[in-house]
Parts: C-alpha cells; sequence; structure tokens
C-alpha cells in the first residue's frame, strides 16, 4: 500500500523536528519534506507533490491560509491541514474558504493528529458540517447582493479590493499602487464600511465570489 506523503510546515524548525519525528514513527506515513516560509512552501509541493501538507497558519513571510490557496490552485487533489495555536473565527473562515480539509489546534495529541491525516488522504474532512455550513451562509450573504454594493466603491477602491483578495499586505498594496500605507488602511476601512463587512478575510471572499458571479 502507497504511503501517504507528508510535507510540514511552520516557521519553528522545533515545531517541524518534532512534528518530523512524531509522525516518522508510523509506517502509513511518509515526511517527504520541510518548509519554513508559505512561499517555500508553495515552492516544495510543486517539487514533492505531498499527498497531505501540515501547514501553520501564521507565518513570516504570508499566512498559511494564501499559501493553501495556491496549494489548492496548483492541485486540488493535495490536502492540507491548517494547524495554529489560536482558536481564531477570521482564521477559520479563511481556512475553509482557501480550501482546507481541517483545522487542529497545535495542542493535538500524537494519535489524532495521524489520524486526522489518515481521514483528509483519504478524501474526509475535519471540518465540522454545522461549522462550515455557517461559513458558507455568511458567503452567500456576502455575496447576495454584490452587484449592487460594488457599484458603492470608487475605482481605486476596487483597485484595492482586488488586490486584499489576492492576499496582498498594506504594505505591498501601497508599493503596487504608489500610494502611501496610511492611504492604503483609509481605503480599506472605506470598503469594509460601504460593504457592511468586518474583516479582510470576508473582504477577500467577498472580491472572489464576485469574480465567479461575472
Amino acid at each position: 500500500m502507497e504511503k501517504i506523503r507528508v510535507l510540514i510546515v511552520d516557521d519553528h524548525e522545533v515545531v517541524r523536528l518534532g512534528l518530523s519525528m512524531l509522525l516518522a514513527r508510523h509506517q502509513e506515513l511518509e515526511i517527504v519534506g520541510e518548509a519554513g516560509l508559505a512561499g517555500e512552501a508553495v515552492q516544495k509541493v510543486k517539487e514533492l507533490l505531498p499527498h497531505v501538507v501540515v501547514m501553520d497558519i501564521r507565518m513570516p513571510d504570508k499566512s498559511g491560509i494564501e499559501a493553501c490557496r495556491e496549494i489548492k490552485d496548483f492541485d486540488p487533489g493535495i490536502k492540507v491541514i491548517m494547524l495554529t495555536s489560536y482558536t481564531d473565527e477570521e482564521a477559520l473562515f479563511g481556512s475553509i474558504m482557501a480550501g482546507a480539509s481541517g483545522y487542529l489546534l497545535k495542542e493535538i495529541r500524537g494519535q489524532p493528529l495521524v489520524d486526522a491525516i489518515m481521514t483528509v488522504a483519504r478524501g474526509g474532512s475535519l471540518l465540522d458540517p454545522v461549522t462550515t455550513g455557517k461559513v458558507l451562509d455568511k458567503v452567500r450573504i456576502l455575496t447576495g447582493s454584490a452587484s449592487t454594493e460594488q457599484n458603492l466603491l470608487n475605482e481605486q477602491e476596487k483597485r484595492v479590493l482586488s488586490l486584499i483578495s489576492e492576499g496582498k499586505t498594506n504594505k505591498e498594496i501601497a508599493a503596487e499602487l504608489l500610494l502611501g500605507e496610511k492611504t492604503v488602511r483609509n481605503y480599506v476601512s472605506s470598503i469594509l464600511a460601504k460593504l457592511n463587512l468586518s474583516n479582510r478575510a470576508q473582504a477577500a471572499v467577498y472580491a472572489d465570489r464576485l469574480r465567479h458571479t461575472k
């Protein structure tokens, strides 16, 4: 039987080492590589073609959620489990929308983590259906009147919204549009207020769904 190929992604070397040692004890799993940055993780996925990526959410270069989205764009068949130290509704929302198959806290014990990897590798999901349903309901609400609300934004706000959906930070948006970072922050606040959104994750989902409804 083919082993499940696992890529471990975390910016802390000690965490990567601990996870590798823990998972390597199980004959069903093969640790094919490690990455300490989100961008590096995407590149290694393309080189190593793992079945499952165990990914930290908070990373120095960009979020694991952005990396998850890029990995799923590259190959929807690769499963991603988001691993985090925090219970964060926004991160859960973003993980589900990025296509993650699971969202686990780092306090999880060894065997349940192995079971989780086995579950997603076989095509299962670790996401509670009730929680997922609530997130998808929120998406429908956010995009139900998208065409009308979109008209509330001026052209610069639309450009900023598009860049938010690409996962760019305020600093990156400022550099691309040749604006001050404070100006970008003001645009982001205006966009959230006009569209009645709570945070950037919702704005990214809104923009993504708007593109797909055109």
